[in-house]
């Protein structure tokens, strides 16, 4: 990609009013566009990221993976070169964002993961059950695809060419080790980096109760071990 690349930054965000609009804040100016698919809040998160100068869409069913394809389905009227997704509640640190666009950008590999290294996390994001679960679906992939993930966070960046030739479904919590699968199984060049990770803004909807845990577990290793086989 020898050119710089246009880049959307896409945000799913369900009740995140107190934290969006610093996330948005934050992303650096060389984004073009930032789309926060707001997923049926009720606590004025689309205000608070209009507010701040983000694109806002509506996804009135409720899933981590509906509001993602809803913001696509609005960038593709006019699509990026690259996408990098990340969350609403303040955990990522947006500044980081070159870290993952620029092997993109140099043409070394169409897919950047940025990893939530030890060294990197503040003390008590993430849960004993998250990094457990982390583990244990790295580890699945690595047995059964060859992989070299060591993580399924969320910020993420990938070349638009090449999230359409992924054809995303999943619709909740396994949207994104369903990316990570696919871009094993159709051989996508890519990189990890190592990210920054902080205390999120507010309680996790799906590590911060025990079926969004439990729920969030089975998807996940469901969509290794079915997708294997």
């Amino acid at each position: 990609m020898p050119n710089k690349p246009t880049i959307a930054v896409v945000i799913p965000a369900f009740n995140e009013a107190a934290s969006i609009g610093k996330v948005v804040a934050e992303i650096p100016k060389t984004v073009a566009r930032i789309v926060v698919a707001d997923n049926a809040s009720t606590d004025g998160t689309a205000a608070a990221a209009q507010k701040a100068g983000a694109l806002v869409v509506h996804e009135a069913q409720k899933g981590y993976g509906y509001a993602c394809l809803k913001a696509l389905d609005f960038l593709s009227a006019d699509p990026p070169d690259v996408v990098v997704f990340l969350d609403g509640d303040y955990s990522d640190y947006p500044e980081e964002l070159s870290l993952l666009t620029d092997p993109i950008q140099e043409g070394t590999v169409d897919f950047v993961l940025g990893a939530r290294h030890a060294q990197g996390r503040e003390k008590g994001s993430l849960t004993p059950q998250q990094q457990f679960g982390n583990a244990l679906a790295c580890t699945l992939m690595r047995w059964l695809y060859g992989s070299r993930f060591t993580d399924l966070g969320p910020f993420r960046a990938i070349r638009w060419d090449r999230l359409q030739q992924l054809q995303m479904v999943d619709k909740t919590y396994g949207w994104t080790v369903e990316m990570q699968l696919k871009i094993l199984r159709h051989q996508i060049p890519y990189r990890e980096v190592n990210v920054r990770y902080k205390r999120r803004i507010g309680q996790s909807k799906v590590s911060g109760t025990v079926k969004g845990t439990i729920f969030a577990g089975v998807k996940i290793i469901g969509w290794i071990i079915k997708y294997y086989f």
